[in-house]
C-alpha cells in the first residue's frame, strides 16, 4: 500500500494516530532510500512533539525489528541476556558487566551503539583499543558468543536496518528524547539479538535524556511492557545521572578506568557498584542463581578474583584488540575551583558536550573521533574542594579545543559553602 509522505507528516503534526500500514510505509520506504531523509526528519520532529500511543509504539518497534534479520541463538544451551542503558556521561558499565556475566556461564550477545547526543557510546569506547573490530558477519558474531560467552558488535545492515538510518537522523535533528522513538530503537535492536532476558538502566537527571525520575519511570515501564509482551524477562533500573559516572569521560580514558576497576581499584566506586548490581540482575534473570543476593555475591567474586579481567582480555583479543597499546592524548589542561566549599551541582549534559568539543564525540554523523580525548573529573558531588584545586583535567590531541571547552566547563559546576549530600545512584528497580 502506498501513501503520500507529506500527508502522513501532516497527520502526525496535527496529533493524529498512524495505522500500522502507515508506519510500515514510512519506515521501510526510508530504509530503502525511497523516502528522503528530509521528510523522515520532518516526521521525526512531528513524533517528538505529538508522541505516539502504545499501539503505534508497538507497531514501530515491530516494523523496525522485522526490517532485517532476527538472530537465532537457540543452539546455545545457556540463557542469552543483555543490558541496555538509555545513555549517560561516563557510563562504561557494559565493559565490566559483560565479562562478569559471561564468566558466570551465560551468553551475552551485545549489539552496542555509538555516542548519541551528549552521551558516549560503547562502540566508540571499544574502538579506542587498537585493532578492536566491531564489524563482522552475523555468523562470526554467533561463533564468538558461542565460544567466549560475549561479543560486542555494531549494528549491521541486516539487523534493524530501518532503525540504523533513523538513529543517525535523531542524533542530528534534536529528536533523541522522544519516548516512542527511544522505545522502538532500543527494543527492536535488543529483540533482534535473540535474547531471553534484558536488564535496562534508565537514567534521569542533568546528564540524561530523561530529566526527572518520573519521566524515567514512565520510559522504563514502556520499555518493559514491550519486552514483556515479546515474552522476555525484563528488569529495569532507574538511576541518577546528575553527575558523570566514574571519574573519566572519553573513549580510551574510560577503557583505562574499566581496567583499573577490574584490577582491584575501589576509587571509582559508583561505576564498580552499579556494574555489579546490573550484572547480578542479568545473572539472576539467566537462571544461574536462585536469588538476586546470591547473584550479587557471585558477581563480586568474579570481579575480585580476576575472572572478569581475564574474560575481558580474552574477548578483546578475540576481536583483534590490544589493550597494551591504549592511546594517550598529547595535550592536557585543567579547570580549577574558584573557591573553597563543597561541590553541589553539575550540568552533566554540558560536561558531555564538552567531551565532544574536545573530540571524543561527534557534532555531525561524519565527524571523526579522537580516541584519546576526554575529561577526568577529580571531585564528585558532596566532596570538599579547596580554592585552586583541580575539578577537571582535559585531554586531547588538538590543543586548539581547550579554550572553548574550558570556558564551558567553568559554568558546569557549582560550589556551596555548606555540606551537600549527593543523590543516591539507584533510585529504584522495577521487577
Amino acid at each position: 500500500m502506498s501513501f503520500l509522505p507529506a500527508e502522513l507528516i501532516k497527520k502526525k503534526r496535527d496529533g493524529g494516530h498512524h495505522t500500522r500500514e502507515e508506519i510500515e510505509f514510512l519506515i521501510l520506504e526510508n530504509a530503502k532510500g525511497n523516502l528522503p531523509d528530509y521528510q523522515m526528519a520532518a516526521w521525526l520532529m512531528a513524533v517528538f512533539f505529538r508522541g505516539m500511543n502504545a499501539d503505534e509504539t508497538h507497531a514501530l518497534t515491530e516494523v523496525m525489528l522485522h526490517s532485517g534479520q532476527v538472530l537465532d541463538f537457540s543452539n546455545i544451551s545457556v540463557a542469552k541476556v543483555d543490558k541496555h542503558s538509555t545513555g549517560g556521561v561516563g557510563d562504561k558499565t557494559s565493559l565490566i558487566l559483560g565479562p562478569i556475566v559471561a564468566a558466570a556461564g551465560l551468553a551475552v550477545p551485545m549489539i552496542a551503539g555509538r555516542g548519541l547526543g551528549h552521551t558516549g557510546g560503547t562502540l566508540d569506547k571499544l574502538e579506542s583499543i587498537p585493532g578492536f573490530s566491531i564489524r563482522m558477519s552475523e555468523t562470526r558474531f554467533h561463533e564468538l558468543v558461542a565460544k567466549h560467552g560475549l561479543c560486542f558488535m555494531g549494528q549491521t545492515d541486516q539487523i534493524c536496518p530501518a532503525d540504523k538510518k533513523i538513529y543517525a537522523l535523531r542524533d542530528v535533528t534534536a529528536t533523541i528524547e522522544s519516548f516512542p522513538l527511544i522505545c522502538a530503537s532500543i527494543m527492536s535492536k535488543k529483540l533482534a539479538e535473540g535474547i531471553d532476558a534484558l536488564v535496562l538502566d534508565v537514567k534521569y537527571g542533568s546528564g540524561a535524556f530523561m530529566k526527572t525520575a518520573s519521566m524515567a519511570c514512565d520510559l522504563a515501564a514502556a520499555l518493559k511492557d514491550i519486552g514483556d509482551k515479546a515474552g522476555k524477562r525484563v528488569h529495569a533500573f532507574i538511576t541518577n545521572m546528575d553527575q558523570p559516572t566514574g571519574h573519566f569521560m572519553g573513549n580510551a580514558l574510560e577503557v583505562q578506568e574499566v581496567l583499573h576497576i577490574m584490577n582491584g581499584s575501589r576509587e571509582h566506586e559508583d561505576t564498580r557498584s552499579l556494574s555489579l548490581d546490573l550484572a547480578a540482575h542479568m545473572i539472576f534473570l539467566g537462571n544461574k542463581t536462585k536469588s538476586i543476593e546470591e547473584a550479587r555475591a557471585l558477581s563480586e567474586e568474579i570481579l575480585v578474583s580476576g575472572r572478569a579481567l581475564r574474560k575481558f582480555e580474552e574477548v578483546v583479543a578475540a576481536q583483534g584488540g590490544d589493550l597494551s597499546q591504549l592511546p594517550k592524548a598529547q595535550f592536557q589542561s585543567t579547570v580549577k575551583s574558584p573557591q573553597k566549599g563543597y561541590l553541589s551541582a553539575f550540568n552533566t549534559e554540558s560536561i558531555g558536550y564538552s567531551c565532544i568539543l574536545l573530540g571524543a564525540g561527534r557534532l555531525h554523523t561524519s565527524d571523526p573521533v579522537d580516541p584519546t580525548a576526554g575529561l577526568k573529573l577529580h571531585k564528585k558531588l558532596g566532596e570538599p574542594v579547596e580554592s585552586g584545586e583541580n575539578i577537571f583535567t582535559l585531554y586531547s590531541n588538538n590543543k586548539n579545543t581547550f579554550a572553548e571547552t574550558e570556558a564551558r566547563l567553568k559554568t558546569c559546576f557549582q560550589i556551596s559553602e555548606s555540606p551537600f549530600v549527593a543523590p543516591t545512584l539507584i533510585d529504584r528497580i522495577m521487577i
